[in-house]
């Protein structure tokens, strides 16, 4: 039965496209981080300076770190959705094990759940970061 098969599995085709997406993905994921550690390094005290500019240097510092956290945080969904290319789970839902719809992938390729586990998963406020 070929077409069950199919239908169930995600071809190679298809799987090696999402690869490459998640790879382009990550390359940009990992600039971002290179570039907000810079900013962040740009912002350190490079002398005097009154109340006012420190507490701005503070706000800035910490809007550089919560930039990276994001970015990190993408780099460690983006490496599972490689993972689980490379174990054959990819595009299986995590919730139930059927698939995820492959335009939820286009659009969120790291997805772990399908649209309706995603929105019960949220609905419960089971995950914050349920699209790992």
């Amino acid at each position: 039965m070929p077409g069950l098969h199919q239908e169930l599995r995600m071809t190679s085709e298809k799987l090696e496209h999402f690869r490459r997406l998640l790879i382009q993905q990550l390359r940009q994921a990992t600039e971002h981080i290179r570039e907000d550690q810079a900013a962040a390094l740009e912002l350190s005290d490079d002398g005097v300076k009154d109340t006012v500019d420190l507490s701005l240097m503070d706000v800035n510092k910490e809007i550089a770190l919560r930039l990276g956290e994001r970015a990190s945080r993408m780099v460690a969904d983006i490496d599972q959705a490689l993972l689980r290319i490379k174990e054959g789970s990819y595009g299986k839902c995590a919730r139930c094990g059927g698939l995820i719809d492959e335009r939820r992938l286009e659009a969120v390729p790291t997805a772990r759940y399908d649209a309706v586990c995603q929105a019960a998963i949220e609905a419960d406020g089971m995950d914050e970061f349920a699209t790992l």
